[in-house]
C-alpha cells in the first residue's frame, strides 16, 4: 500500500515542526524510502507504520521519523572547492587574527557521519601542525553522531573522496573497516543540535561550515538561522555554505568573498 495523502501530510508536518525542513507534495517517494527500514522492523507497510504513529503517538518513534528524513548525503572533502578556500584563504586570514596561544574554533553544522569535520581536522593538521584547534560537530540525528564518534568507516565509505595519502597517514585498517587516528578524532567534539535552537557550546567560532542545509528551509527560517550564526561567531569570521546557497538578499550583514571559483561569507560584525 502506497503512502496516503493523510500519512504524508502527517510526516511533513512532524518534520517541519521539529526541524523546519519543508517536504513539499511530490516528496512521497522520499518519505517512503526513508521510512521503509523503520516499517520493516515492525513487519508493516510504511503507511501502516505512519498511521500507527498518528493514532498512538510515541515520542521515540517521532524522533526516529525526523532523523530518517533529515539524514543527508556526505563524503570526504565533499565538492573540493570549499576545502581549497579553507586552505588558501580562510585559515591564513582566521589564524592571523588570533591571540598567541588561542585555539582556532570551527563549527561543522549538520555533520552527518563525520566525514566533513574529520576532513577539516586533517586539513588543519596538514596546514597548522601542532597549533591548537577545536572542532564542534553537530547534527540532529543521534544515530549518525554515534557513527561519527566511532570514526570507523567501510572500504566503500573511504573510497568516496578520501585521498589515498590521507588514508595511509590518518587511518588504520581494522578488519574490513578503517579507523581514523586518535589525534584526528580528539580534535572533534560531537553533539546533538537543532539549528532552530540556540547555538552549541564551543564558540565564539572563527569558521562555520553549514553546507547544503539552508536549501531545505524557507526564507524566514534561513534568515533566522543566519542571524543566530552571527551571534556565535567572531567579527570577521567565515561562513562556508553549499554551492547553491547564499546569504545575499536574506541576511545582508554578511560580506561575500570570492575565492577562486567559490564564494564564502564573512561576518561583518554589524547588525543586519
Amino acid at each position: 500500500m502506497s503512502l496516503t495523502t493523510e500519512s504524508f501530510t502527517f510526516v511533513a508536518d512532524l518534520v517541519r515542526s521539529r526541524s523546519a525542513i519543508h517536504l513539499a507534495p511530490g516528496k512521497e517517494y522520499l518519505v517512503e524510502s526513508r521510512l521503509l527500514p523503520l516499517a520493516r522492523r515492525r513487519n508493516v507497510t510504511v503507511d501502516e507504520y505512519v498511521r500507527s504513529q498518528r493514532t498512538r503517538p510515541d515520542q521515540l518513534e517521532a524522533e526516529l521519523i525526523v532523523e530518517a528524513l533529515t539524514t543527508n548525503e556526505t563524503s570526504w572533502f565533499r565538492d573540493a572547492l570549499p576545502f581549497q578556500a579553507l586552505t588558501d584563504h580562510i585559515l591564513p586570514e582566521a589564524t592571523s587574527r588570533l591571540l598567541p596561544g588561542a585555539p582556532l574554533r570551527i563549527w561543522s553544522a549538520a555533520c552527518s557521519t563525520g566525514q566533513e569535520p574529520y576532513s577539516i581536522a586533517m586539513v588543519l593538521r596538514e596546514q597548522l601542525g601542532a597549533r591548537r584547534a577545536e572542532i564542534t560537530a553537530t547534527d540532529l540525528s543521534g544515530e549518525v553522531l554515534d557513527k561519527a564518534r566511532a570514526g570507523l568507516y567501510s572500504q566503500l565509505e573511504v573510497n568516496r573522496g578520501l585521498p589515498v595519502t590521507f588514508l595511509v597517514k590518518h587511518f588504520t585498517k581494522v578488519g574490513a573497516q578503517w579507523q581514523i587516528a586518535d589525534d584526528i578524532r580528539s580534535t572533534v567534539r560531537f553533539s546533538k543540535h537543532n539549528l532552530l535552537s540556540a547555538p552549541p557550546a564551543g564558540g565564539p567560532f572563527d569558521i562555520v561550515f553549514l553546507r547544503n542545509v539552508l536549501i531545505y528551509f524557507d526564507v524566514e527560517v534561513k534568515r533566522d538561522i543566519l542571524r543566530r550564526l552571527r551571534t556565535t561567531m567572531r567579527p570577521g569570521g567565515f561562513l562556508v555554505l553549499g554551492a547553491a546557497e547564499t546569504t545575499v538578499g536574506i541576511d545582508d550583514a554578511w560580506t561575500r568573498v570570492q575565492v577562486g571559483r567559490s564564494s564564502i561569507y564573512q561576518n561583518s560584525g554589524r547588525p543586519a
